[in-house]
């Protein structure tokens, strides 16, 4: 299971821009699979080491970083990003496309990314470690990206790969969403997590 990238395992930028075409329609697929809306404003996309390697290449591509020393700084970004073999990791989005609006619920949400869970089968909802990597509320409103880590027993990674449902949901006051189970192929793409996987 890749649980974090190396150079080794990137395009250069004049290889990149062949595969790019190709590549991307793979990972765009992919990514339909990792997506888990909450409620109409709310969704979680799902990480993993195809979406952070197309991240870091597109990185690469926009700054056009060739020297090993940025192309180490963006692996070391976003190499945490990619789930080990017993958690989930997403980032979870608030989405209001009016920004008067937008503003409003970002100041009622504060501390939302601490209430969203994850549940499998009967077990106890799990609930996430939020935004390792900087603080994102402020004392008036939160952010409308956060980075979420869900950590797993051994008994919920074992229900998962038995084929219990996966369920995701909201318990804050401001924006609650009643759990319900994900989709067959979101939650085998997220039952991949946890199982023996590779990045080709």
């Amino acid at each position: 299971m890749t649980t974090h990238l190396t150079r080794e395992d990137l395009w250069s930028l004049e290889q990149y821009s062949e595969e790019r075409p190709a590549f991307r329609a793979r990972v765009m697929a992919h990514k339909k699979t990792r997506q888990v809306p909450l409620g109409n404003h709310a969704r979680l996309y799902f990480e993993d080491a195809l979406t952070i390697k197309y991240q870091i290449q597109e990185m690469l591509r926009i700054e056009k970083v060739f020297e090993a020393a940025g192309i180490l700084e963006e692996l070391e970004a976003y190499n945490p990003l990619i789930p080990d073999g017993h958690n989930w990791k997403a980032t979870f989005m608030i989405e209001y496309e009016d920004p008067a609006e937008r503003a409003l619920r970002l100041g009622e949400m504060i501390g939302i990314e601490d209430k969203v869970w994850l549940r499998v089968g009967d077990n106890e909802r799990v609930y996430p470690i939020a935004d390792e990597d900087l603080e994102r509320d402020t004392a008036d409103k939160t952010s409308s990206v956060h980075f979420l880590r869900f950590e797993l027993t051994p008994p919920m990674i074992a229900a998962a790969q038995n084929g219990d449902p996966i369920s995701a949901g909201i318990d804050h006051p401001a924006y609650p969403v009643e759990g319900s189970p994900v989709d067959d192929a979101v939650r085998a793409s997220l039952v991949n997590d946890l199982a023996s996987a590779r990045v080709h």
